[in-house]
């Protein structure tokens, strides 16, 4: 699934080529792609379309691009293989084509979807409770990044402490810090020498403090590659692919050896998906939380 940096890199194409658009005409090609938008697909496309599309923003994994009677957003959700493409109308239109907006310059904003996870819905704007900022609706609960200019790191310390669960756990829980996924948890995690199951009430302020700086690190890095791309499925909005999976030190990397110390990378399942940990430089705590 498509993490902070992937979703980041498309909100900025979308800001480039996107905003201050007018939609001229908005075709639904498979319904379960606005399946979020309770009122249905012809309320989708009647309200889309002539509105002028805002700069685009984003929470999270989350983006949005605000619409211009100012108190609702097109809200999207990438899920697994979730794409915004920004294409010529006259391009070919694809076999996972589910939503095509066309904008009055000739261009489309095409949602692409493979497995149509992710979606689209139009929703109101409402303040946060991370921050007091505008976001969507369904989303306000959502926490800020660590990204963020907003973002708190003596907030998070405390919240994360207060979790009591696994660290890797927490990383996940979108509340607390939005963005990361299994993918740049575990890459920070080995950055900041923190074994996933290592309970959070255990953790020092100058540790969390060391995992705040990892995040950070890893997510601007990624940031800067583009993105990880480990297939066809995740591409920019002019359908590039990101190249931070070439810098990956432990993530996908079972079985070969640390860049730092040269131990065996080691694989385990965790919460039906995989965590990936140097036994060397991240040791399994002596009471472990999943």
């Amino acid at each position: 699934m498509p993490e902070l940096p992937e979703v980041e890199v498309v909100r900025r194409g979308l800001a480039a080529h996107v905003a201050g658009r007018t939609v001229d005409s908005v075709e639904v090609c498979n319904h379960r792609a606005v399946r979020r938008h309770l009122p249905g697909a012809s309320d989708f496309t009647a309200r889309l379309t002539g509105t002028r599309l805002g700069h685009a923003r984003r929470r999270g994994k989350y983006l949005w691009l605000p619409l211009d009677d100012g108190g609702e957003a097109l809200l999207a959700h990438l899920g697994m293989s979730g794409q915004l493409l920004v294409q010529p109308s006259r391009a070919p239109l694809g076999r996972h084509l589910r939503v095509r907006l066309r904008l009055d310059t000739g261009i489309d904003l095409r949602f692409v979807d493979q497995r149509t996870f992710g979606g689209l819905v139009l929703t109101p704007l409402a303040p946060s409770t991370a921050d007091g900022a505008a976001v969507p609706l369904p989303i306000t609960h959502i926490g800020v990044d660590a990204l963020d200019r907003s973002f708190d790191p003596a907030r998070f310390a405390t919240q994360l402490r207060r979790r009591q669960t696994g660290v890797k756990r927490a990383l996940l829980d979108q509340r607390l810090m939005s963005g990361v996924g299994n993918i740049y948890a575990d890459e920070a995690l080995w950055r900041a020498r923190l074994h996933y199951a290592r309970p959070t009430e255990t953790l020092r302020r100058t540790e969390i403090a060391r995992l705040v700086a990892a995040v950070q690190a890893v997510l601007g890095e990624a940031l800067q590659q583009g993105g990880t791309s480990f297939d066809a499925l995740y591409v920019n909005v002019n359908g590039e692919s990101g190249y931070f999976d070439r810098s990956l030190a432990v993530y996908g990397q079972a079985d070969r050896p640390c860049p730092r110390c040269g131990a065996l990378v080691q694989r385990a399942a965790f919460m039906n998906r995989s965590a990936y940990t140097c036994p060397r430089c991240q040791p399994r705590p002596r009471r472990a939380r999943w």
